[in-house]
């Protein structure tokens, strides 16, 4: 008796073979005629490039941390630009680990930093920037390039060109700066808003006007939100690092252990201080975009003059600190509101206040015209008032 009771599907024996139909199994010389490819269109198809791209920056990623390229249209709506954004990366170990590591993160960076040389009708100055897009924005030092007659750029690669100064902001300290060129490799813009402190930092300048390669020192983060008073200026929500910003660096970037971008320096501080400062690059970005948008920064305004609450004050109110009114200028939003001298102002918005230059970095987060509710002790009582936010005079 025959133990063959699928004796039908057999093809290889000497009978006619059934249908491919009613067949349980297919030999895979009948596969390609059993189930043909599907017709491919190529109307419409575009290029192979991007995705060849895609797969480069995924295998850029998986080696050494995640960044976004952001394309951005110029404003005749014609080319696109590029910037570098980092995102979260995918490394747990950073590139700064010995002298090898430094040398590797400035072979990444130092492309995108050039080197400024200013002249007024006095003097010649020099300054760093980082390069922000590769159509030829810059980001420097707003004290750097105010007022000046002339700005020449140095690039990485050797070219000099006539820089061409698109806007400033004096109370973040940015400016940006344009030259006539393309494809330019620009740095990677990273995030200041997790920064910690301890947390290692990199100040890379270029302070002369030679072909030398950038300087770089190295330091930690050692403090957040930092107040600058130098000159008669002040600047609000610096990065503080004991990587020393030297003379002539101002401008350049302060980047995190894996090359990203997380601030722009300025060296107000003077040589000597034992600390670094730097614009935050979250701050940077924004005040920028609005720069090249319409050539300056508008601010909201709430018209006082303020100082820091004392320890004994804080304490008495039994709050963490706050920013004391010292006058209320006539006619402004917080005139309008009610408030008066010797108030004190513990929030904005939803952002507590803890200093003068807290209610600076608080006011930042408003824009003209908006309402917001601001909290104040007056006479050991806890008050608000809504205002109106006006611009900056």
């Amino acid at each position: 008796m025959s133990t063959d009771d699928d004796a039908d599907d057999d093809v290889g024996g000497t009978g006619t073979p059934l249908p491919l139909e009613d067949r349980l199994w297919r030999h895979p010389s009948e596969l390609s005629s059993a189930f043909p490819a599907p017709a491919v269109s190529t109307v419409g198809r575009g290029p192979a490039w991007p995705i060849a791209l895609v797969a480069g920056l995924v295998g850029a990623t998986l080696f050494g941390g995640a960044m976004a390229v952001t394309g951005v249209l110029a404003s005749e709506g014609q080319q696109r630009v590029v910037e570098k954004v980092a995102v979260t990366p995918v490394v747990s170990s950073p590139m700064v680990q010995g002298e090898r590591g430094v040398s590797a993160l400035m072979e990444q960076v130092g492309p995108s930093v050039a080197r400024l040389r200013m002249r007024d009708d006095a003097s010649t100055t020099y300054a760093t920037a980082v390069v922000w897009r590769d159509d030829g924005l810059l980001l420097t030092s707003a004290h750097e390039v105010v007022g000046v007659t002339s700005i020449s750029v140095l690039l990485h690669d050797g070219r000099r060109l006539e820089g061409k100064l698109v806007g400033v902001d004096l109370p973040t300290d940015v400016a940006v700066v344009s030259v006539d060129a393309l494809h330019l490799p620009v740095a990677v813009m990273g995030s200041s808003a997790d920064l910690e402190v301890g947390s290692p930092t990199i100040a890379i300048g270029s302070p002369s006007d030679t072909g030398a390669d950038p300087s770089v020192t190295t330091g930690v983060v050692s403090a957040i939100e930092r107040r600058l008073d130098a000159g008669g200026e002040v600047l609000h929500g610096l990065i503080q690092t004991d990587a020393p910003i030297e003379p002539g660096w101002s401008g350049g970037p302060l980047v995190d252990a894996t090359g990203a971008v997380v601030g722009i320096s300025t060296d107000m501080a003077g040589a000597g201080g034992g600390f670094g400062f730097a614009t935050p690059i979250d701050l940077v970005h924004r005040i920028a975009e609005e720069l090249v948008e319409s050539g300056k920064v508008i601010h909201a305004w709430l018209g006082i003059e303020g100082a820091d609450l004392s320890d004994d004050q804080a304490e008495t109110m039994d709050v963490p600190g706050g920013a004391i009114v010292r006058r209320v200028i006539d006619g402004s939003p917080a005139a309008r509101g009610g408030l008066a001298p010797d108030d004190v102002i513990t929030e904005v918005g939803e952002r507590g206040v803890v200093s003068s230059s807290g209610l600076v970095l608080a006011m930042r987060q408003h824009k003209p015209g908006e309402q917001v509710v601001v909290g104040y002790w007056r006479n050991g009582r806890h008050h608000q008032a809504t205002v109106t936010l006006d611009e900056r005079p």
